[in-house]
């Protein structure tokens, strides 16, 4: 899985081809926290079929605002760096995430 910030994000995931996993988290976010084990475990699972990244909004406040994150947590799936779908706060379980990445690999 990616680490991006906001040097990154773009070259990672605006002008990837292709589809591209985004989990956007914040510091002192505790549901975040809490999804982070299961996220990285689908990255590892569906990592050769999809790209995995995520991003600390913290860090990328403007970053974050410019693709309309403005709750957390935000999984996303882009591709050609569109944003396709999302999963917002309370809708983004480990079950419905799992879901949403077997659309697009």
């Amino acid at each position: 899985m990616i680490l991006c910030d906001k040097n990154t994000f773009e070259a990672e995931v605006l002008k990837a081809e292709g589809y591209v996993f985004v989990d956007y988290f914040g510091d002192g976010c505790v549901p975040c926290e809490a999804l982070m084990p299961h996220v990285e475990a689908l990255a590892e699972k569906y990592g050769d079929k999809l790209k995995f990244c995520k991003l600390n909004t913290t860090q990328a406040r403007r970053l974050a605002i410019s693709q309309r994150i403005l709750g957390l947590p935000v999984m996303a799936i882009y591709k050609d760096g569109q944003k396709v779908e999302e999963l917002v706060k309370d809708d983004a379980t480990p079950e419905a995430i799992e879901e949403m990445i077997k659309k697009y690999i």
